[in-house]
């Protein structure tokens, strides 16, 4: 069962002549490949998921059928939340991106989208408090000047640890389709 969430579309990893290598552009598309950190948190969460299962099949021959059905429901949580981990990233298409996170999702057309830039800053460690010096990608959407621009993606997240040029050519693919995309 192919799952397209989890791999960039292989047009972005070659180098020809097109500043914006794409078939539908109106599908959303992550630019860049979940990191190895995000792919791992989910395979263990789905490891898990599979000991849990397991254990709501012993339960449903050796228990009552509620307990094994509470114990299925605790897998299949863990199983939505490992899919979720693994959508969690900027999405592009013609009509905007997106910022998928655990919880909520927020997108922002392009034509209210001032600018994208990458901009060197105190970051995030893989989402915990914990803050290093980085670099992050922030988008500077209309009429929101006052307020701190959403971080669309930073050098130390869990798609991008110890893979800055990964970073570099996601930060460039998503301004290249802020440029495109943007005010005409």
């Amino acid at each position: 069962m192919p799952l397209p969430f989890l791999t960039a579309d292989r047009a972005f990893d070659t180098a020809d002549d097109l500043a914006l290598p794409h078939h539908d552009r109106d599908r959303w598309r992550r630019p860049y490949r979940p990191g190895p950190w995000r792919v791992g948190a989910a395979a263990l969460l789905l490891l898990f998921a599979s000991f849990v299962l397991f254990a709501a099949v012993i339960l449903a021959f050796t228990a009552t059928a509620g307990e094994a059905g509470v114990v299925f429901g605790v897998a299949l949580a863990v199983i939505v939340g490992a899919l979720r981990l693994l959508r969690v990233g900027a999405w592009v298409s013609t009509r905007g991106v997106r910022q998928v996170g655990f919880f909520s999702t927020r997108t922002t057309p392009w034509d209210r989208v001032v600018a994208v830039r990458t901009v060197q800053r105190p970051v995030r460690w893989l989402g915990l408090p914990r803050t290093v010096q980085g670099q992050a990608l922030i988008l500077v959407r209309q009429g929101r000047a006052e307020q701190e621009p959403p971080v669309l993606m930073t050098t130390h997240n869990a798609d991008f640890l110890a893979r800055h040029g990964s970073f570099d050519r996601a930060a460039d693919m998503i301004e290249a389709w802020a440029a495109e995309n943007g005010r005409r």
